[in-house]
């Protein structure tokens, strides 16, 4: 009893499975031919100036794959109307161009739209692109009558009409017989130079940078390029309109460059010891330029006062020896005037650490009596100093 269910449930399956079959297979194909339920199709018209074996029923395709079917093909005069489908789901942008690609030179051939599409606005449905849009491959017949007419244009009624194109293969190939091993060093030393090139690609650059900066400083400083090109041209336009001078004085100083070298060559021996004794003032004037500073910076202050001294009313040199204040100095702090009158020749300070050393008394030799200090009364005048009084 089992095995009889089993077989009539089996039975009753397989009546439904085959009508529910051929269902699916129908939707399948309308979905296929209608485009599915995701937008349909979408139309479009090209213009080409031909259509060699391109049929309706052709394949519409981006970046190789199809999307659509060519509809119709229709001749308009001079130039060809073709008709197509594609599926409404592929983006084509709004700028594409239709070719005709040729696979194979003999064979069908497809349309292709490109290019692909990445962003921004799409074609509309309906689209029409002219004949600046869309471009057909090269045929072989028109290769064909390129290739005639270069042959034309090269043969006894062309350029080879005078036999001139045979005159020149023939000295071509005697100039170049025997140049085999010349022409393969230059493409090594080609190829040298390519890979020297290459190793320094780097520097290269950057000089045309470097270049490229200093272009840009130009042209951002144009008034003061064109002012600097100006000036230089004044500056040219002087030097031609004295060209005269300029040569008279360049021939003068030929003359008097020569008269120096007879001069020198004359005068050899002489010169040297001029030279060599010139050199020994040099070097003493080097020695002694600390102390040609120190006259050089007093000389002026003393002979203005030298000039302040002079009485032009009797004819004299009036001036004040400040004999007393000497005497102060003295009285005051003998030591330190050494020191100050030997400073000049005591650069390390000895002589002034011997003075110092000595311990003399501050008392003054100039006063009356034996020994008086520097506060005793004394008498500072020229006339006390010679041992007279007042």
């Amino acid at each position: 009893m089992a095995t009889a269910s089993t077989n009539a449930l089996t039975g009753t399956l397989r009546r439904v499975a085959a009508p529910l079959l051929i269902v699916a297979l129908v939707i399948g194909a309308a979905v296929v031919l209608l485009g599915g339920g995701d937008g349909g199709q979408k139309k479009l018209t090209a213009y080409f100036p031909r259509t060699v074996s391109l049929y309706e029923g052709s394949d519409v395709r981006v970046l190789g794959v199809r999307i659509g079917t060519v509809d119709s093909v229709v001749p308009e005069g001079d130039k060809v109307r073709v008709e197509m489908t594609y599926d409404a789901d592929v983006k084509i942008p709004s700028r594409a161009s239709a070719v005709i690609i040729a696979p194979s030179i003999v064979g069908d051939r497809y349309i292709q739209l490109t290019p692909a599409y990445k962003s921004g606005e799409e074609l509309e449905d309906n689209a029409s692109l002219d004949m600046a849009r869309t471009e057909v491959p090269l045929e072989l017949d028109d290769i064909y009558a390129s290739l005639d007419r270069l042959t034309v244009a090269l043969g006894p009624t062309g350029a080879n009409r005078t036999g001139a194109l045979t005159d020149l293969l023939q000295v071509t190939a005697a100039n170049f017989s025997g140049q085999g091993e010349k022409f393969n060093q230059t493409v090594r030393d080609f190829a040298t130079l390519s890979q020297t090139l290459d190793d320094n690609k780097d520097e290269l650059f950057g000089a045309t940078a470097e270049l490229q900066q200093f272009i840009t400083t130009l042209a951002d400083n144009d008034d003061t390029v064109q002012q600097f090109n100006d000036s230089l041209g004044r500056v040219s336009g002087l030097l031609a309109d004295e060209r005269d001078d300029l040569a008279t004085a360049l021939r003068n100083l030929g003359v008097a460059l020569d008269e120096v070298g007879g001069f020198v060559a004359e005068n050899r021996d002489l010169l040297g010891k001029n030279i060599t004794g010139l050199n020994r003032v040099v070097q003493v004037l080097v020695r002694q330029r600390d102390n040609l500073a120190e006259v050089l910076r007093t000389a002026p202050v003393a002979l203005n006062n030298l000039a302040l001294t002079y009485n032009p009313d009797t004819g004299t040199l009036d001036t004040n020896a400040n004999i007393g204040n000497l005497e102060k100095e003295i009285a005051n702090n003998p030591t330190l005037l050494l020191c100050s009158l030997l400073a000049a020749n005591d650069p390390n300070g000895r002589l002034c650490d011997l003075v110092d050393s000595l311990g003399l008394p501050r008392t003054s030799p100039f006063g009356p009596g034996t020994g008086t200090s520097v506060t005793a009364e004394s008498d500072p005048s020229l006339g006390g100093i010679l041992g007279r009084s007042k």
